[in-house]
């Protein structure tokens, strides 16, 4: 009898034995296969993680890229060719020089005014017109006359530049008022000028009726009434004339100055609207504080960009490059994004 109950829980305790190893094991594997879970999980949401951050990256990438020359050149493409303010020139010149440079293609550019640049577009001998102001209704007319649109293109900011003779000592600044006294005729004189002036003769010098500049200073100021003065088609030579006569004034866009500013003193100039006057220098214009400060253009053949690849991708080249052309120059470059924009405006970009 003792025999059998000392068997009996000898079995049991084996039994208890058995189940606690069992439970072990198995508590064992359910904790292995909890780790090998969380693992898993882990490298999941680290490989996800490093999929949203590669994403984001070349997001970032994409939004810097910024605009580019994508476009290439064809041989068998049209001769490229543009005219007109002379204003525009030095930044549009700068811009052909380097293009040529770069895939080796000559653009003819003149420099003969806005007005005989609009004439050229709208005859179709060429394909691009430089303005140093806005489009008139009659020459956006005339271009729908003949069937030709066009694109708009913003190139810099000039601000047109009132300049004397470096041996003038008095003039400290000019009010509209007083420019529109001595741009009309209406002095002879330096004294009709302002009564501290001294009373001597007075010369005025200015761009001629082909020059947008003209066009942008007859309507700001002389209110359209047209300008007095001895007016030159070359503008280089209205800056050589003030700078050779000491009783001497004349206007001209602001880089037509700074190449010059060693042999001309700019005169503020008080606005209308104004209390004081401004200088023209880098910053006022591109603040537009400088009342005389103004946009530059230029006006395309939107047919001629469309049907022409060398074209199309000599104004990518201008766009993308035009604020490093216009420092060059000393005009006020566009900002970043204003540069995007006009790059939009080019069909197929």
């Amino acid at each position: 009898m003792k025999k059998s109950l000392f068997l009996a829980a000898l079995l049991m305790s084996l039994m208890f034995i058995l189940a606690a190893c069992g439970s072990g094991e198995a508590s064992e594997e359910e904790s292995a296969d909890d780790t090998a879970t969380e693992e898993s999980a882990d490298d999941t949401a680290e490989e996800e993680s490093m999929v949203e951050e590669g994403s984001e990256d070349e997001s970032a990438s994409s939004e810097g890229s910024g605009p580019a020359v994508m476009g290439g050149v064809n041989e068998d493409d049209e001769q490229i060719v543009g005219e007109g303010s002379s204003t525009v020139f030095p930044i549009l010149n700068v811009l052909v020089e380097d293009f040529n440079a770069e895939h080796g293609v000559p653009v003819e550019l003149g420099g003969n005014g806005t007005g005989t640049g609009f004439s050229a577009l709208i005859d179709g001998s060429a394909q691009f017109a430089n303005a140093s102001r806005p489009i008139s209704e009659e020459e956006d007319q005339q271009l729908s006359d003949e069937d030709i649109d066009y694109t708009e293109v913003l190139i810099a900011t000039d601000g047109l530049t009132v300049a004397v003779n470096p041996e003038n000592d008095f003039v400290d600044y000019l009010t509209f008022e007083e420019l529109h006294t001595i741009f009309s005729g209406e002095a002879s004189s330096w004294s009709d000028v302002r009564d501290d002036f001294p009373d001597e003769a007075i010369s005025v010098y200015g761009p001629d009726q082909s020059h947008g500049t003209f066009d942008f200073f007859n309507e700001e100021v002389m209110d359209e009434e047209g300008v007095d003065a001895e007016l030159i088609q070359d503008t280089n030579q209205v800056v050589s004339s003030v700078i050779g006569d000491p009783n001497s004034i004349g206007f001209f866009g602001y880089a037509f100055y700074v190449e010059n500013q060693d042999n001309l003193n700019a005169v503020p100039i008080q606005g209308p609207d104004s209390e004081e006057a401004v200088e023209p220098t880098f910053e006022n214009v591109m603040s537009f504080d400088y009342p005389l400060a103004r946009p530059l253009y230029s006006y395309v053949a939107t047919e001629a960009l469309e049907n022409n690849e060398t074209l199309h991708t000599f104004w990518e080249f201008v766009i993308v490059n035009s604020a490093d052309a216009a420092e060059a120059v000393g005009y006020v470059p566009l900002e970043e994004e204003a540069i995007q924009e006009e790059y939009d405006k080019l069909p197929n970009s």
